[in-house]
């Protein structure tokens, strides 16, 4: 399946990002004991902002970035569970990745709640780099970043 390239969200996205965001990370809650900070977000400040990328008519995949100095910061991939198994996640990373060169900015950086076990596998399979461990308030995160330039 080949799906277009993600577009810019719009305002009349922003039910749909929070949909699919809520569907991605819903049954976190239970496993962690809090909810996951990408279900907490500001979607509607964030597409305002530009930040958010979607795919799928409907809305059934996004990404979340942020553009830093050095670096294009992932602040959140979710993939509706009906679509998750198709591929839909690599291909956003490889959006994110291509993004990230595109502006000029030599990696991609993200983080993830330690016992998100599924997606920390995936972005050591797709040569994301740990970085470091550490603990920021109540959540447990594991810091990721994959050169791309």
């Amino acid at each position: 399946m080949s799906d277009p390239e993600p577009r810019p969200a719009t305002a009349a996205d922003v039910p749909a990002v929070k949909a699919v965001t809520d569907a991605a990370y819903h049954h976190y809650i239970e496993r962690i004991g809090l909810v996951p900070a990408p279900m907490e977000a500001d979607h509607a400040a964030d597409v305002a902002a530009g930040k958010v990328f979607v795919t799928g008519d409907p809305v059934v995949g996004l990404v979340v970035v942020r553009t830093e100095a050095d670096h294009l910061y992932l602040d959140n991939i979710a993939v509706h569970p009906d679509a998750q198994g198709t591929g839909l996640g690599r291909r956003l990373l490889a959006f994110v990745e291509s993004r990230a060169r595109r502006l000029g900015l030599p990696e991609v950086r993200l983080l993830t709640n330690a016992l998100m076990w599924e997606n920390r596998a995936m972005y050591e399979r797709y040569g994301y780099e740990v970085v470091e461990r550490r603990k920021d308030g109540a959540y447990d995160r594991v810091h990721y970043r994959k050169p791309v330039s």
